[in-house]
């Protein structure tokens, strides 16, 4: 055989050889793309409202109208005037219209009623001083001295409280939370002897924020979930 036709051979069959190679380690390669860990991580925040609504409700009933009318401006007055003299603002404060219920309109109603009109009233008290209003809605009794008497437990009109600074925490919460999804991919991976590779997808979930307990409204616990998918190789 001719050394020239030895030399063709040998390379055409390290040529196969190194092709082998190459095949095996893509194949090996793409076998161990399929090899993933999907974690998530959990971040939980307590914090405190910032802006609280209390709507203080009061009614009025009668056969006159501008009796309840004279009434429901007596009582505004002497709410507006209790709001203020314990440092709220007027900027703080709205009045809204009454909202009057007619018995004699009402042609499924009880027509045989002692009070023709019921006025419901309602100011509202919109403010960021929450510690101060939760101190506020505790002295309201004193309202009472002036004739006036504030209707409690009103399904229609509860006292709300917000969280509205989330944006400041977002960033911090979302490193915790993609930090502990971290922490349980690394255990995942040393318990099935394998080594954590990139992060193939991830996606952050909602936040939530949701009162504390039912009896500590003021008091939020924000909440955010983060979903990873990692490479596991070995």
């Amino acid at each position: 055989m001719k050394p020239s036709l030895i030399v063709s051979s040998a390379i055409v069959a390290l040529g196969i050889v190194i092709l082998g190679f190459a095949l095996k380690s893509g194949i090996d390669r793409f076998s161990d793309r399929d090899r993933v860990v999907t974690v998530r991580g959990l971040c939980e925040k307590e914090v405190k409202a910032n802006k609280v609504t209390w709507p203080i409700v009061t009614k009025e009933i009668g056969n006159d109208l501008v009796t309840i009318y004279n009434q429901i401006e007596n009582s505004n007055k002497a709410i507006v005037s209790f709001l203020t003299a314990n440092g709220l603002g007027k900027d703080e404060i709205s009045v809204n219209p009454p909202q009057i219920y007619d018995a004699a309109a009402d042609r499924y109603g009880n027509q045989n009623v002692r009070y023709r009109y019921q006025a419901t009233n309602v100011v509202v008290v919109t403010s960021e001083k929450v510690e101060h209003v939760r101190e506020l809605i505790k002295k309201q009794t004193e309202l009472l001295r002036d004739g006036i008497a504030v209707v409690a437990g009103d399904y229609n009109y509860q006292t709300t409280y917000e969280y509205t600074e989330l944006n400041s925490i977002k960033p911090e919460m979302i490193a915790e939370a993609t930090a502990n999804a971290r922490q349980a991919a690394d255990k995942f991976a040393e318990d099935s002897n394998s080594e954590l590779g990139k992060i193939k997808t991830a996606s952050q979930g909602q936040f939530s924020i949701s009162d504390r307990d039912q009896y500590t409204p003021n008091i939020k616990t924000v909440r955010v979930v983060t979903s990873i998918t990692y490479y596991l190789e070995d």
